[in-house]
């Protein structure tokens, strides 16, 4: 109904009163060119409220229709078949407090064959020692959390061991002499991950989310199944021989994963473009391989290893890949769910599953607070988009089928050495173009219909400029993509979905069209007769719904009012992302990817985006006040509504105190500008002749080849006699 009466509005309002003024009286160019505008901006807004309505009627069918799998099916389903998983953790100048929550929700799955490797992607060789001594901290958190799963899995190996040597037939059943120890086992590694919990240095919400729904939670879990043991055994009733023997792998499963770290910056062979994506390309590429680590000039270069030769470095192979960002956190059945979910007949053909991040809960700013409220309600529209066959990868986490990306991997040679791309680079958003690769291919994408992984919120108005201009980047790059395909399945006969290719179009286009209709709407003076409340009208199920979905999020149906506030003061910086793409598409460069910063103290934000939502207010008011006066009512209280939001939002979200510190920073900033440096020729080299340089690149002129004038001098003369 709420789409019904959206759609039926904005005809009403094109008919009654664009098409009735054209109709009655006289009007000249001007009025003809802004009831164009009016009408365009109006629609754009119109479908993209139409499409939020969408996506939320097709998530609220999923959560209807999804039935849980049983514990004892999983159980059952990956006692016969263990397809290996190997977690991917790409991480680039992360506190290591944060990796090391994010690897042990990791470990802590339970899945019986996972390999965690953490991708660390800082310089390998850093000048500053604060820097260092961070990065030799994240370098040891691998390790660090091998060495702390040791007790709890020797102690499951200890209780399997003893179950196999005493183990009767599988057809029999065992009582309480072999249920006894069992249930010994789980209340000792309940006990232990409650004590762990226990030890974790609570600072704010997501160290209490982590202690509490990571550790606690899995120690209840495993305390729960101790409690059914105990009570078959004070009932004298008897387990099944292979029930019993899952229960036993079930600990081995939780506490047996493998971890590792890998620097792609470390090997020259390999590419070292400043993206999340290419480091997940760089280690993908060589799994399933043994390699050599050579030197040369630049570094180690990785060779393929000869057969029956000795190698440096081995990457197995997987049949799925887990990416997870450093800032995330898995509950303990991801992992679990997600490959039984793929392992289904039915989803053969499905390349990728994910359960869209959510937001910690219990944040302590308000902008934190409001920007997890629009995380939630972006995890509720990805999953109504795979209703209608939309989904889109989001790069947070994701369980990714690797015969999959084998199928659109790109390969190319830079320098000499072979570049595998399976995630696309060429905008800072790669996981939407990848998904876009594909269902070109063939392949499906799937948004679990559970609250499976969470992800922290910028904490403060600098860290969220740095993540809502990367979103804003990139969508109008990957859209020629979305034709092509729509185009391809024409050729080919196959339906393309109405629903499919407008949701796609709205994810994709939608920051770039509502930026600058805002703009329109907020800086043109539109003639008065092309306003009317049934615009309103159309808007407000839109409002309504979204005002619904925080409520049932756990958050204020007022909030819908500070949500408006808050993409306000985002304007400028959602402008910036656009225009930044339009950037790229003209000039054809890459931008390095901007890492949202997840740290405690505040984030500075560049003076431009504290100015901009202060141009805003007194623009509106200006506004309002001019509007009021040539008796144009709507034009002034859709001003004065929007001065007091922006108003709000900067005192609310900004900060008076915080915003005047980052004006002054960014004009203190202007007074010191560097000059331009002469260009001088390179002193000559005193050293010696650097030849293995000159043998690796061929040339005098290569990087670190240059030899001294003098030795030049003497071997150009000796090869004259």
């Amino acid at each position: 109904m709420a789409v019904v009466i959206t759609v039926l509005l904005w005809a009403v309002y094109v008919v009654t009163t664009v098409l009735r003024d054209f109709l009655n009286g006289p009007h000249d160019f001007r009025f003809t060119m802004e009831s164009v505008g009016y009408v365009l901006v109006v629609t754009l807004l119109t479908f993209s409220a139409a499409m939020y309505l969408l996506a939320r009627q097709g998530a609220l069918d999923r959560f209807q229709r999804h039935v849980r799998a049983p514990r004892a099916e999983l159980d059952r389903h990956f006692a016969a078949r263990q397809p290996s998983v190997t977690v991917l953790v790409p991480s680039y100048s992360e506190e290591p407090h944060v990796v090391r929550a994010t690897l042990l929700s990791a470990a802590l799955q339970e899945y019986p064959v996972l390999r965690v490797v953490l991708l660390v992607d800082d310089p390998p060789f850093p000048v500053d020692p604060v820097v260092q001594e961070r990065l030799e901290r994240t370098r040891a958190l691998p390790g660090e959390i091998q060495g702390l799963l040791t007790e709890p899995y020797e102690q499951a190996t200890a209780a399997l061991i003893r179950f196999e040597l005493n183990r009767p037939d599988d057809r029999d059943q065992i009582g309480a002499e072999l249920l006894d120890p069992l249930a010994g086992v789980y209340e000792w590694c309940a006990g232990w991950l409650w004590q762990l919990a226990d030890r974790e240095r609570i600072a704010d919400h997501v160290d209490l989310f982590f202690a509490q729904h990571v550790l606690r939670d899995l120690g209840d879990e495993l305390m729960v199944t101790a409690n059914a043991l105990r009570g078959a055994i004070a009932e004298d009733a008897s387990l099944p021989v292979v029930r019993a023997y899952e229960l036993h792998r079930r600990l081995l499963n939780i506490f047996g994963g493998r971890f590792s770290a890998f620097e792609r910056k470390r090997y020259a062979s390999l590419p070292h473009d400043a993206n999340k994506a290419m480091n997940l390309n760089a280690y993908i590429g060589l799994m399933g391989g043994s390699y050599v680590a050579e030197p040369s000039p630049r570094g180690p270069v990785l060779v393929p290893a000869g057969p029956g030769s000795s190698s440096d470095l081995v990457v197995p192979d997987a049949d799925y890949l887990l990416t997870l960002d450093a800032d995330s956190i898995l509950l303990r059945d991801y992992c679990l769910r997600l490959v039984h979910f793929l392992e289904q007949p039915s989803n053969a053909q499905v390349a990728v599953v994910q359960t869209p991040y959510s937001a910690f809960r219990g944040a302590a700013t308000r902008i934190e607070r409001l920007a997890a409220a629009t995380t939630d309600l972006q995890h509720l529209l990805h999953q109504g988009m795979t209703r209608f066959g939309a989904t889109f990868w989001v790069g947070a986490n994701a369980v990714i089928r690797k015969r999959a990306i084998d199928d659109i991997v790109e390969v190319e040679t830079v320098g000499g050495f072979e570049v595998r791309r399976y995630v696309q680079d060429r905008t800072v958003i790669e996981d939407t173009e990848s998904s876009l690769d594909l269902v070109s291919h063939g392949w499906g994408l799937v948004n679990y219909p559970e609250r499976l992984s969470y992800s922290a919120t910028p904490p403060d108005f600098g860290a969220l400029v740095v993540q809502r201009r990367r979103w804003a980047n990139g969508g109008l790059l990957i859209l020629p993509k979305l034709f092509q395909e729509y185009r391809r399945r024409r050729r080919h006969g196959e339906p393309a979905g109405v629903p499919e290719m407008l949701l796609r179009l709205n994810y994709m286009a939608s920051i770039a069209w509502a930026s600058f209709g805002l703009v329109f709407l907020l800086a043109y003076p539109y003639d008065s007769r092309l306003l009317s409340p049934v615009v309103l009208g159309a808007a407000l199920p839109y409002f309504l719904a979204m005002a619904s979905d925080l409520h049932a999020a756990g958050y204020k149906r007022t909030d819908v009012l500070r949500i408006y506030a808050f993409n306000l003061i985002l304007l400028p910086v959602n402008l910036a992302g656009v225009l930044k793409s339009l950037e790229q598409a003209l000039t054809g460069t890459k931008i390095p990817f901007a890492r949202t910063p997840k740290v405690r103290n505040r984030t500075a934000a560049p003076a431009l985006y504290v100015i901009a939502p202060m141009a805003i207010v007194a623009f509106s008011i200006f506004t309002a006040v001019r509007d009021e006066r040539l008796a144009n009512w709507a034009n002034a209280a859709f001003a004065g509504f929007n001065a007091v939001l922006a108003l709000y939002a900067i005192v609310a979200f900004i900060g008076v105190g915080a915003g005047l510190s980052d004006v002054a920073r960014g004009a203190v900033g202007l007074l010191y500008v560097e000059g331009p440096s002469r260009r001088q020729e390179p002193a000559p080299s005193t050293g010696p002749l650097d030849w293995r340089a000159m043998l690796y690149h061929g040339s005098l002129t290569a990087p670190g080849a240059a030899a001294p004038r003098e030795a030049q001098a003497k071997a150009r003369e000796k090869v004259r006699r």
